[in-house]
């Protein structure tokens, strides 16, 4: 399994579109930004065939520390749960695809 980068991901992009890097640079980065900004007001974002990212929250709850067994209060804290679209789960189940 590979670790692909924004760079790199954005290279692809520019390759393929003959598209200044820096502005492809920018849409993307533009792009991450407006994701960022509407799930911190705890909107939801779908994109058709893709997928739905939503914000969860997580209630507190009492922990255990497993080395010292210690009882630990974990607070309460928002997720982001992503929920995969249609084309998605097939290029992700697709055996044939590389």
């Amino acid at each position: 399994m590979a670790t692909i980068t924004k760079k790199e991901l954005i290279d692809r992009i520019t390759k393929k579109t003959r598209c200044k890097n820096i502005t492809c640079k920018e849409i993307v980065q533009q792009f991450l930004d407006e994701i960022a900004a509407e799930l911190g007001k705890n909107n939801r974002l779908e994109f058709r065939d893709f997928g739905v990212f939503e914000v969860k929250e997580r209630a507190a709850r009492t922990a255990q520390n497993p080395k010292t067994l210690e009882k630990v209060h974990v607070s309460a804290k928002r997720k982001v749960k992503f929920k995969m679209g249609r084309v998605m789960g097939e290029r992700l189940n697709d055996h044939k695809a590389k």
